[in-house]
């Protein structure tokens, strides 16, 4: 016996035949990681992990505490904060709700199905309904592409605030380390004026100083104890700010940092095509390029659907117990009568100018960006270098001599003891140098691939260059 389908039926199902794989859309199972973990490891050489489980938290914790247990280095820090920060770790989250939404606008909608039973007097009619939404089903490839645009923006979007932290991350390391330095460095200057002023008093006591020099010796000693107390202060705050990104609390957070800063690479980088690899590599050029063919894409879609906004395709089957069987269909279909979509299709218009010029100015702004970072880290270089090669090496020298001269009973103790305060300034700002170059050559490294924090500046232990002091070593 052949089997007989009425045209439109047919017609439906041919129409949702080639959809029916796209309805099945999955779930990636990582939560639409894939993305941030290849840029964690092309730019930073490190992994991001996200925390779904306890299980999840129990390997993140002890691969931090496998990195706490090691001497600390700013990429060893890079990768704590990449695992254990709460506040990147909630993006993650963010990411895959966003992946959960794509999905869902993906699927196909579930059909409707209506069954009634009716009674008028001794007739009983029962009627069959099944109903699809075909204004979903002929939005859905173009509404499938769209929300995959949205979701790769935003992929991109959390991808650079990874690398941001990494970079904040890096530069706390750096402050941190720079504090550490400087405060033991001041420490012995405070030890040496506290001798410096011990032996003056001693010396007044037996008639052999004046109370004018004694209390001018004094005064460095308690200017060596504010700068003493001004670098605890920075190294203190440089070191929680490092914790803070780091997400350490409790026993976690005593962790040692290095004694002092790296050394200044024998020289600099040179980038003359730094633009055009910003252009290339940047994540916020690229999300904003995404949004741009998000929105084209959309401006598509309003005009596709302006016409169709409410269509709905229905199959009956009605049966009576009084009457032949009834079938049929039913089709619903908005008519254009009032609204023709010009208003949407002009706002459509206007929002996807709107990115247009927004995509420019980002492009604008990230030109101007990298060459500000690289004239920053050439400028840094030079500096850091020049207080290598010259100025505490001359100080080193200055030093040596007047050694020299003490012990040939040239010159006094005090006279030591001054040429030593003069060095104070210049051993900071050496130290302060060779911490901004390293923060530089971290904002470098973020401009390109993503938006610097330019212009920041690390809390600093500045001393004055009268305060008890100690040669430079």
């Amino acid at each position: 016996m052949k089997n007989y389908r009425s045209a439109p039926v047919r017609l439906a199902l041919l129409a949702v035949a080639p959809l029916l794989l796209a309805g099945c859309a999955s779930l990636s199972g990582n939560g639409g990681m894939t993305f941030v973990q290849d840029a964690a490891k092309t730019h930073l050489g490190a992994t991001v992990q996200v925390a779904k489980t306890d299980q999840d938290i129990d390997t993140i914790d002890r691969r931090v505490a496998e990195l706490l247990g090691k001497p600390m280095t700013a990429d060893a820090a890079v990768q704590i904060a990449l695992l254990n920060n709460r506040g990147l770790q909630a993006s993650f989250q963010e990411l895959g709700i966003a992946e959960a939404e794509m999905v869902q606008a993906s699927r196909l909608p579930n059909p409707g199905f209506s069954l009634a039973k009716l009674k008028r007097g001794d007739e009983r009619e029962i009627e069959r309904g099944f109903s699809f939404d075909l204004g979903h089903l002929v939005a859905l490839p173009l509404t499938r592409q769209l929300e995959s645009r949205r979701f790769a923006a935003l992929q991109r979007s959390v991808a650079m605030e990874m690398l941001s932290l990494a970079a904040e991350t890096r530069k706390a390391f750096y402050a941190a380390v720079a504090a550490e330095q400087t405060a033991s460095y001041m420490r012995d200057v405070r030890a040496t004026a506290d001798a410096g002023a011990e032996l003056a008093k001693r010396l007044a006591q037996a008639g052999n100083w004046t109370k004018l020099q004694q209390a001018r010796e004094h005064g460095f000693f308690s200017e060596a104890v504010l700068n003493a107390a001004r670098a605890e202060a920075a190294r203190v705050s440089t070191r929680e700010r490092l914790t803070r990104l780091l997400g350490l609390w409790g026993a976690h957070g005593a962790f040692a940092l290095p004694a002092r800063l790296p050394d200044l690479p024998a020289e600099p980088k040179d980038r003359p095509d730094i633009e055009q690899v910003a252009m290339a590599t940047r994540l916020d050029v690229q999300a904003a390029k995404a949004t741009l063919d998000a929105t084209a894409k959309n401006l598509g879609l309003s005009k596709v659907t302006r016409f169709i906004n409410v269509l709905e395709l229905g199959y009956m089957r009605n049966s009576s117990n009084e009457a032949p069987r009834q079938t049929g269909y039913e089709i619903g279909i908005e008519i254009p009568l009032f609204d023709w979509g010009d208003a949407r299709i002009a706002k459509a218009e206007a929002v996807y100018m709107q990115s247009v010029h927004r995509t420019a100015q980002i492009a604008i702004e990230a030109r101007s960006e990298v060459r500000e970072a690289y004239q920053g880290y050439r400028s840094a270089y030079d500096i850091a270098r020049h207080y290598r090669d010259d100025v505490v090496p001359t100080a080193k020298r200055i030093s040596d001599e007047n050694v020299l001269l003490y012990n040939g009973m040239f010159i006094s103790v005090f006279e030591l003891l001054a040429d030593a305060r003069s060095q104070i300034a210049s051993v900071n700002a050496s130290i302060e140098a060779l911490r901004d170059f390293w923060v530089a050559q971290s904002d470098l490294d973020m401009a390109l691939v993503g938006k610097p924090s330019l212009g920041g500046s690390a809390p600093s232990a500045s001393v004055a260059g009268t305060g008890g002091g100690a040669a430079a070593h």
